[in-house]
């Protein structure tokens, strides 16, 4: 039976990952659910019964990583399906952004993620089945956004990383698919989820307006429901076929068209000038 299944979420004491973690329990899923902090977690999930497993990791360390694969597969004797949800925003420009800063969203938003692919997929080839979630945002096809350079980037790499993935333990049985959400209502716009540099440059008037459009007036008005984007996992994880890509929320719907039609745009355009480039032309 598909309730049968074991996931392994990240990021799971708050937001999307939290919804999620819920949902599964009450769908009868056995999961393992990672934070930060223990406390926070078992506080916000309330687990009543054994097809709960609270674990505390640095998903920044191997060896933290490591252990919590382990202590999955130890209590509930397999892993199927892993959630890459961990991460958070950084909202400041380029410019104003320092080097730790922007590394230290890296090493969180994409790092992170590869130590939980790396330690988990000696178990999902050894079993020729399973299913890697990797949550990045619509922000990972469009970096159109004043500001959210960094993040941006971030999650460039993890689509770029799982489109690889996908193609690599495919052969393996093993499934991947690019969630790509757009602005749901959780507290990822909060100030404990988005970061913002220390030092800031007046002139960029625009970076400052979008500052404070997502924190004063886009959080808490998301148009997206948690709750369905949970489902919408869930139903993924089940189907024989699944998406690479998977678009959540009609404004990711809309934006990725936008993105679609301007590349279109810039290849018609400069057809010409594309393809001259080589030595027979």
């Amino acid at each position: 039976m598909d309730n049968q299944k074991v996931w392994f979420v990240t990021g799971a004491s708050k937001g999307l990952g939290l919804v999620l973690v819920q949902k599964l329990l009450s769908k009868g899923y056995k999961v393992a659910a990672t934070s930060r902090n223990l406390a926070d977690l078992v506080k916000e999930v309330k687990p009543e019964d054994e097809s709960f497993l609270p674990l505390a990791v640095d998903l920044t360390s191997e060896e933290s990583v490591q252990k919590a694969i382990e202590t999955t597969i130890s209590t509930f004797g397999q892993l199927d399906v892993v959630v890459n949800n961990a991460g958070y925003g950084m909202l400041g420009g380029l410019e104003e952004t320092t080097d730790q800063e922007a590394r230290d969203n890296f090493e969180v938003n994409v790092f992170g993620s590869l130590n939980v692919i790396r330690k988990a997929l000696p178990y999902l080839r050894e079993k020729q089945s399973g299913h890697v979630f990797n949550i990045s945002s619509i922000a990972g096809i469009s970096g159109a956004f004043p500001g959210f350079g960094i993040y941006c980037a971030t999650k460039f790499a993890v689509n770029g990383l799982s489109e690889s993935l996908h193609a690599e333990v495919k052969p393996f049985g093993i499934k991947v698919t690019i969630v790509e959400p757009g602005y749901f209502r959780t507290n990822f716009l909060a100030s404990g989820s988005l970061v913002t540099p220390k030092n800031t440059i007046d002139a960029y008037q625009n970076i400052r307006d979008s500052q404070n459009a997502h924190q004063n007036q886009i959080h808490e008005q998301q148009p997206g429901d948690p709750e369905k984007a949970a489902e919408a996992i869930i139903e993924v994880s089940l189907a024989e076929n699944p998406p690479l890509n998977l678009l959540l929320g009609e404004d990711a719907y809309n934006v990725a068209q936008t993105k679609i039609d301007y590349l279109q745009n810039d290849l018609k355009t400069w057809k010409a000038l594309t393809i001259s480039t080589g030595f027979n032309n």
